[in-house]
């Protein structure tokens, strides 16, 4: 009897946390539990093949699927080929994208069961019914939530090619206390820890071993201060002892709880080892009582502002899109207030239903309408119809390519001016209609395009223009722009900005 654990991950640069979480726990059942990853766009025949490989003749084969709102497509795919091919193969799945909404899901009608929810410990539970009886009546089973010292920690299966190659996810806790409406953890009651020392001899463990890049997908990294400084402190000490080679840790933080203690701790990292995530999604009052977000936005702002003039932390701050209230003038007033305080980056993010969250409540006052396919995006509510939500799609897209993705430092400042949201928009606007494409625009094509609507729009001299954009081309003369050659004639760039370069898989 063979047990497979499978997944499609986002990239290969990506470790699936939750399949480890499943093998650590499989008891006696471990011996014969496998993992085998998957990226997306592989060819589902393929993958099928490769699965049915770890089947041993004569014996029982169970394969579980880690299924999430990136994946849900292809591995529906790949479960229906699989059940076509090797109809005795038994299916389990699990995952966030299959734990809510379980009765109108092609591919749970495809698989022989379903858990929900937690899975560290059900999983095993359901393999031995499945193998030793007796024989699960139910197709959906409710995850068992055990508790946190129960579980057995994933950490001593991540390989060493995951240790050299992957980011490492690791999580301190579980779950989130706050009940903004758009996420999942909105379902949690509260977060819960695991034990901070037997964590951080996992931690320890990792780098010994050679880690050096740590990804916390806790959702409130500073919710427990006193535990988030055991953490930091961890870092510190590596950093200390070892300045030639760093450690790169990256969590997500409340913004508005940002207490003296923890600026001091933060003042102490060097540049290019800390990466905070920081969620604002809003800084409309009307909209975050409408989906249940309670933030001090005045103490938010003013902690981002702290960050980036006191710390080296690499800031990487969250706006949501297309929330229930929040118009385009909304949004422009608060993407304007962010842009002020100087975030390293801002994710435009476009709001999306996730299955079970809350945020469906406000679809007949709101008029949201959403895509019926993964990653079910908005597509228009009440204020902001589908002409304009396309637009901020695209503006989304655009500021990944010109904003955050730091190549444009010197020129940006100019684009934006007085008026960040609007002249971007004005931008993004133009791009479009000058190229019909966001994305596979080569980087010294979208140089020139930048230098032409400068020029063409904002009546900027043709050689001040072109010396603007070359100025941040600085020390690579392949992407110096002159009037002699076009831009779209230009050898497509392929270096990383320095200081994305120890976050880019993160």
């Amino acid at each position: 009897m063979t047990i497979l654990l499978t997944t499609l991950n986002a990239r290969y640069t990506h470790a699936s946390l939750g399949l480890r979480y499943l093998l650590a726990n499989m008891g006696e059942l471990q011996e014969q539990t496998k993992i085998r990853e998957f990226v997306i766009g592989a060819r589902s025949t393929d993958v099928v093949e490769k699965i049915l490989a770890f089947r041993q003749p004569g014996q029982k084969f169970i394969v579980g699927f880690g299924v999430y709102i990136w994946n849900v497509v292809e591995t529906t795919q790949i479960v229906a080929i699989l059940k076509r091919v090797a109809p005795d193969v038994v299916v389990i799945l699990g995952g966030p994208e299959v734990s809510h909404e379980t009765s109108d899901q092609e591919i749970i009608r495809l698989a022989d069961y379903v858990i929900t929810g937690w899975g560290d410990i059900s999983f095993a539970h359901l393999c031995q019914q499945i193998l030793r009886g007796p024989q699960p009546l139910m197709k959906i089973h409710a995850g068992l939530q055990p508790p946190m010292n129960d579980i057995r920690l994933p950490y001593q299966l991540y390989s060493d090619q995951d240790i050299r190659h992957r980011t490492l996810y690791v999580e301190a806790s579980r779950g989130c206390p706050f009940k903004c409406e758009f996420c999942l953890s909105s379902l949690d009651k509260t977060a819960w820890p695991f034990d901070i020392d037997v964590f951080l001899a996992e931690m320890e463990s990792l780098y010994q071993r050679g880690a050096r890049l740590f990804k916390f997908v806790d959702r409130t990294f500073n919710l427990n201060i006193k535990t988030s400084l055991k953490i930091m402190q961890f870092f510190l000490d590596k950093l200390a002892a070892a300045p030639d080679d760093p450690v790169f840790a990256h969590f997500e933080v409340v913004p508005d709880h940002l207490p003296d203690a923890l600026k001091e701790g933060i003042q102490k990292f060097p540049e290019g080892t800390l990466q905070f995530e920081i969620g604002i999604q809003s800084f409309n009052p009307e909209v975050q009582s409408l989906i249940s977000r309670k933030q001090n936005n005045d103490k938010a702002a003013e902690n981002i502002r702290w960050l980036c003039e006191h710390s080296h932390a690499h800031l990487h701050v969250d706006l949501i899109a297309g929330l229930p209230g929040e118009t385009m003038q909304s949004f422009a007033a608060g993407f304007n207030k962010l842009v002020a305080l100087g975030p390293h980056e801002i994710q435009f993010g476009i709001l999306k239903r996730l299955r079970g969250t809350p945020v469906i409540r406000h679809t007949e006052a709101f008029q949201l309408t959403f895509d019926p396919q993964p990653p079910y995006t908005i597509l228009a509510n009440k204020d902001v119809p589908f002409a304009d939500m396309q637009k901020l799609v695209r503006f989304a897209r655009y500021w990944d390519m010109v904003a955050n993705s730091g190549r444009f430092a010197n020129t940006l400042p100019v684009v934006l001016g007085d008026a960040p949201f609007e002249n971007f928009l004005a931008f993004s606007d133009w791009m479009y209609t000058n190229t019909d494409a966001t994305h596979k625009i080569a980087l010294d094509r979208l140089a020139g395009l930048v230098s032409r609507w400068l020029q063409e729009e904002r009546g900027m001299e043709r050689e001040a223009a072109l010396a603007l954009v070359s100025s941040d081309y600085a020390g690579d003369a392949r992407h110096k722009q002159t009037s002699s050659k076009p831009a779209a004639e230009k050898t497509t760039a392929k270096a990383t900005p320095q200081r994305q370069s120890r976050h880019i898989a993160a």
